[in-house]
């Protein structure tokens, strides 16, 4: 008698279970909605944050064609240590809404008023109250129309 024929006597051949009986699949529920609670906290988070980070506006559209009527402007030059100058002549902060008012009545007699635009021209590293300075002046003397001026960034990451 061989060593394989001694040893298997009494048992009963491998087995992997019974294949009279289909087994049916189960989904393990309790991990899966441990998972989607975490989805969900995750995009409940996240939507938190940008709603703080984004405003909603919406944008002007232009189709680029030029306006008929010429605007009579006011420019305003606000230089790095905050002195003034209307139209090139070099003013002083507190007389900066009489001036604005005297040629605001000038533009209301000979154009209209909404004819009129105020363009700020401040220099990059000027102080922010000079600049609010200039928008109060604007503001008293009953001009609406303001703009400011930059410039091309040459510089920019291409």
């Amino acid at each position: 008698m061989s060593w394989l024929e001694t040893h298997s006597q009494g048992r009963k051949p491998f087995s992997l279970g019974p294949t009279s009986v289909p087994i049916e699949p189960e989904i393990n529920l309790i991990p899966f909605i441990d998972v989607l609670l975490v989805v969900l906290i995750f995009l409940m988070i996240s939507t938190t944050f940008t709603r703080f980070q984004e405003l909603a506006i919406t944008l002007p559209t232009a189709n680029g064609s030029e306006s008929q009527a010429e605007m009579k402007q006011i420019h305003i030059a606000v230089s790095r240590d905050g002195r003034f100058a209307i139209n090139g002549k070099v003013t002083d902060r507190s007389q900066l809404s009489a001036v604005l008012n005297q040629l605001s009545g000038q533009g209301n007699q000979k154009e209209g008023a909404s004819s009129l635009q105020v363009n700020i021209d401040a220099d990059a590293k000027a102080p922010h109250q000079a600049v609010m300075s200039a928008l109060e002046a604007a503001r008293d003397a009953n001009l609406s129309n303001i703009v400011f001026s930059s410039q091309f960034n040459n510089q920019a990451k291409k």
